[in-house]
């Protein structure tokens, strides 16, 4: 798969007792690692054994850093270098289970600079038949950026998968892509300005209904194909004919971070074997699920993935 995941990151993620802003703290331990969005959707990808090529700007000393932690563990990168540095992502665990994550903005980009992305993620079409855009953008992005490589990916013959939110989200609609794939919180936030993160604590039944409705409104709205997750409750496809629900495999949560990155990689690969959406969705699902199995964020077992699909829940018809 090719995964455009422009905005990289260098994590820090810090663990503490207790975060008490306005203190001076000393934090237990720090891991340093790349991060961003696309590169968590290569890493399912290593582990699932798909090929990926993932395309992202490299911006000065920090930026050619991350380029080489990258290629460390054994992911293929594609560098556009441009003015700058590279954003941070401080990610702070406490010791009660509290997550809190700070993210920069990224470099800001310069003239011409999105154009030669743009070339970049083109060359790669070539190479693959699915294409991933994830997570944010770094200032002096055009808005409509992931909308502008949906359409190349068209006119290549390649699919256009878009991990989006907000404004980026919205202007990727205007170009019709095959599928975007927004949790409930984000497509709620874009369709109706709230953005409810209580999917967890919510009913079942409703949350089930609202997934339905967004992933259908989403397709309303310019999407061929939408899928809306709901967390651990699973996942509502809707195209122009109907809307299907996909349960999630029913696990035990040790870490949800990185689960949508997870699903990601997992649909994508899928896709790109030739499997059909709903398939791939319920395989995404799996993988997921697998994910959020593992203390590590991100980290998945392969062979656990497969074996959650195989034995996926039943779909439920929403709507014909």
């Amino acid at each position: 798969m090719l995964i455009a995941g422009p905005n990289l990151t260098i994590d820090r993620t810090l663990t503490i007792d207790e975060l008490l802003p306005g203190h001076v703290l000393r934090f237990e331990n720090a891991a340093i690692t790349p991060g961003g969005k696309g590169v968590n959707v290569a890493r399912v990808a290593r582990e699932l054994g798909a090929p990926a090529l993932l395309v992202g700007f490299t911006p000065g000393h920090t930026g050619r850093a991350v380029a080489r932690l990258i290629a460390d563990e054994g992911l293929k990168l594609r560098p556009v270098e441009v003015a700058g540095e590279l954003r941070a992502a401080i990610v702070v665990l406490e010791r009660g289970g509290r997550v809190t994550v700070l993210n920069e903005p990224g470099p800001t980009l310069g003239e011409g600079d999105w154009d030669r992305y743009e070339a970049v993620v083109a060359e790669g079409f070539a190479e693959h038949s699915v294409m991933v855009c994830s997570g944010s953008l770094p200032p002096g992005t055009p808005r409509d950026a992931y909308a502008r490589l949906a359409v190349l990916a068209e006119r290549a013959g390649v699919t256009a998968i878009v991990d989006g939110a907000g404004d980026v989200l919205g202007a990727a609609l205007d170009a019709n892509p095959d599928v975007v794939t927004p949790n409930l919180a984000e497509a709620e936030g874009l369709l109706h300005g709230r953005a409810d993160e209580s999917v967890e604590a919510g009913d079942p039944v409703a949350v089930r209904d609202r997934a339905g409705t967004a992933a259908a409104e989403l397709v309303s709205r310019g999407a061929r194909a939408a899928v809306v997750t709901a967390g651990g409750a699973g996942a509502a496809l809707a195209n122009r004919s109907n809307v299907i629900w996909h349960p999630a495999p029913n696990v035990t949560v040790h870490n949800p971070i990185g689960a949508g990155d997870s699903f990601a990689g997992g649909l994508a690969a899928a896709l790109e074997r030739g499997e059909d959406l709903g398939a791939a969705v319920a395989f995404g699902l799996a993988t997921a699920a697998a994910s959020v199995e593992s203390a590590t964020a991100g980290v998945i077992d392969p062979e656990r993935a497969a074996e959650l699909a195989s034995s996926a829940p039943p779909t439920e018809t929403l709507l014909n």
